[in-house]
């Protein structure tokens, strides 16, 4: 008897193996059909395989749907993962090179945990650049704005007419700017009686 308990004995099973959409991140999709399973569909990640666990009643129609939904859900959580200090330093070194032809050389990027009141800082001395935790789980294009802003520090120290020229060439400075004005806006609000237990 198998150890994985959507091998036991007794428990028909119906194992298919396909290739993925286009853009799902992986590359095959196994679907694993259970008499066990009732109503809950779940998936995981194998290696390179996506494996998707189903009830064994359903219709070949609503396998290829919930296949669909879960990668979907999978590559939706793999994006929220947060960036460590290395990545970090990666993503600023394309972001120099795509939008200030590489000039903007940090010797140090990282995350803190004790910048409360604004969102990054740069040291253009010593040429390190960091980010506000509170930037973890922003969305990507919120995050790429402040390191440009920081990396657009190591070449114009100051907020001068040359520094904001810089970033306009980001396409979503504006939306990002927004997106920051509104969870500072946001959290300025008073919390309604009841939000935090009362």
């Amino acid at each position: 008897m198998s150890a994985d308990p959507l091998h036991r004995a007794g428990t028909p099973q119906r194992s298919t193996t396909s290739q993925p959409p286009s853009g799902s991140g992986a590359t095959a999709i196994e679907v694993r059909r259970s008499a066990r399973r009732r109503r809950t569909v779940s998936a995981y990640r194998e290696g390179d395989r996506t494996v998707v666990l189903i009830p064994a009643r359903m219709s070949e129609a609503e396998e290829q749907r919930w296949v669909s939904v879960m990668l979907d859900k999978l590559a939706a959580q793999e994006s929220k993962r947060v960036l460590g200090d290395d990545e970090l330093a990666e993503r600023a070194e394309r972001l120099s090179a795509q939008y200030f032809g590489g000039r903007a050389r940090p010797k140090s990027v990282r995350w803190v945990t004790n910048q409360n009141t604004r969102w990054g800082s740069c040291t253009p001395s010593e040429g390190s650049i960091r980010l506000s935790h509170r930037l973890q789980g922003m969305p990507e294009y919120v995050v790429d704005y402040v390191l440009l802003h920081e990396l657009a520090h190591l070449l114009v120290p100051g907020h001068g007419p040359r520094f904001w020229r810089l970033l306009e060439s980001y396409p979503r400075t504006e939306r990002a700017r927004g997106y920051l004005e509104g969870v500072v806006a946001a959290e300025r609000l008073p919390h309604p009686p009841g939000a935090r237990g009362e």
